[in-house]
């Protein structure tokens, strides 16, 4: 079985890696906040999006090595910047893939006895055990058969959301577009200015965004990374823009505002065409999408922390791979905590307040990788890349982010920084212990 990923396999890996549960939920609370105009603010984060790609494409293919963002920062910008970014991904990638497995439990555990069913704790650990244990021991029989579940995966669960909007496309109506800007409000009841709802809502739906960055993390599980990822980037983050268009477009052309006052705006519309079996549907296509990203986050973050490894700022011999290249440390230890985390979800508490400062945590990726394309150019001991960014795409890139983090609430940046806190303590705990200069 060939144990690497060519240029398909990529670009389905990456496409399982963002689209998630994001694209089921967040469609209503933006046109909460701006009405149809939802469809400029998608437009305006997908332009944000893609030049943050097209940073990533151009760095990627200038190494082969595992790490992504992590590896771009420490070769522009030095050792600690670079763990700080890596600790950042490796941490929160960690509990991402925990709570795509809780929410996978409680919607399987919805589907099993009923969505407004009370779903028995015990029934949810059972499922998210199972889960990890599943694609962990994937994992661990190679890339191959992880590439075999993860295309297959991708493929089922992109069905139903293309069979949606061809035939949905049959029912959206003008009028439900009118009126183009509807402003929503904020906890007093007042009228949110137009830019206050309108960062709002890029921040939000930012988010469904995520998870392109996570495709340059297994570069050395490529056949060809320096030509393949930089492509590849490209060719997902313009059909992701493209698909997430069509989806909300369709959902509002078919409920119009009513869309808003949905908890489960996708299934709405689906029941408007589907004469009420729609929420089965979107069930069943929910179930997929986060098994599916739950596939792609299985491969992706083990390599993080072998990366780190690498370098000697983690224990070493979680870096070690067997005959066929497999991590099986990095596997085994990320599989581990996943479960840790994953137990403590379903059977105790949840991951909310940890997943709203997700999208914090990833501009600490996004903005050194853009920064790292300037910074790299300087440097003729490395490859050149096959095309070269005009200077104004990074700059474009990391004012924009830092405008969307202003819009950020002061307490989720607070908890995004002492993210980074934490990552300097153990920076510093490396160094005493390895003592010589990496």
């Amino acid at each position: 079985m060939n144990s690497k990923l060519g240029f398909f396999s990529v670009v389905l890996l990456g496409f399982n890696a963002i689209v998630g549960t994001g694209i089921f939920l967040l469609p209503n609370k933006i046109v909460a906040l701006v009405g149809p105009f939802a469809l400029v603010v998608v437009i305006f984060v997908a332009v944000l999006v893609f030049l943050i790609a097209l940073c990533f494409a151009e760095v990627s293919a200038k190494f082969e090595r595992n790490g992504g963002a992590y590896v771009y920062a420490r070769e522009a910008f030095g050792e600690f910047v670079g763990f700080e970014v890596g600790f950042m991904k490796y941490a929160i990638a960690i509990i991402a893939w925990a709570t795509m497995i809780t929410g996978f439990s409680e919607a399987f555990g919805s589907f099993v006895f009923g969505i407004n069913a009370d779903i028995p704790t015990h029934f949810k650990a059972f499922t998210a055990v199972f889960l990890i244990l599943l694609l962990t021991a994937m994992n661990l029989a190679g890339i191959g058969f992880s590439k075999i579940f993860n295309n297959t995966a991708t493929l089922v669960k992109f069905t139903p959301l293309v069979c949606f909007i061809l035939i949905c496309l049959w029912y959206v109506r003008a009028e439900n577009f009118t009126p183009f800007i509807a402003l929503g409000t904020d906890d007093k009841g007042e009228i949110l200015p137009f830019w206050d709802a309108f960062g709002m809502a890029a921040l939000i739906i930012f988010y469904a965004f995520t998870g392109f960055e996570s495709l340059a993390i297994a570069a050395e599980d490529y056949k060809n990374p320096k030509k393949d990822l930089p492509k590849a980037l490209i060719l997902v983050m313009l059909g992701i823009c493209v698909f997430y268009l069509l989806i909300i477009g369709v959902s509002i052309g078919i409920l119009g505002l009513d869309l808003a006052k949905s908890n489960a705006p996708i299934a709405a519309a689906f029941n408007v065409v589907f004469n009420g079996i729609g929420a089965f549907i979107v069930q069943i296509a929910t179930l997929i999408s986060i098994a599916g990203i739950s596939i792609a986050s299985s491969i992706l973050t083990p390599r993080v922390g072998q990366a780190i490894a690498q370098d000697r700022l983690i224990p070493n011999f979680i870096a070690y791979k067997n005959k066929k290249g497999t991590p099986v440390y990095a596997i085994l230890i990320t599989g581990i905590i996943t479960l840790a985390l994953a137990l403590y979800g379903t059977l105790i508490g949840s991951f909310a307040i940890l997943a709203a400062i997700s999208v914090i945590s990833r501009f600490i990726q996004y903005v050194p990788t853009c920064l790292a394309v300037i910074a790299l150019r300087k440097r003729k001991n490395l490859p050149q890349s096959p095309f070269k960014l005009p200077f104004i795409v990074p700059i474009l890139a990391v004012l924009i982010s830092f405008w969307l983090l202003f819009n950020a609430p002061l307490s989720d940046i607070i908890i995004g920084l002492g993210g980074l806190v934490i990552g300097a303590v153990f920076y510093i705990f490396a160094k005493i212990k390895n003592k010589n200069q990496i």
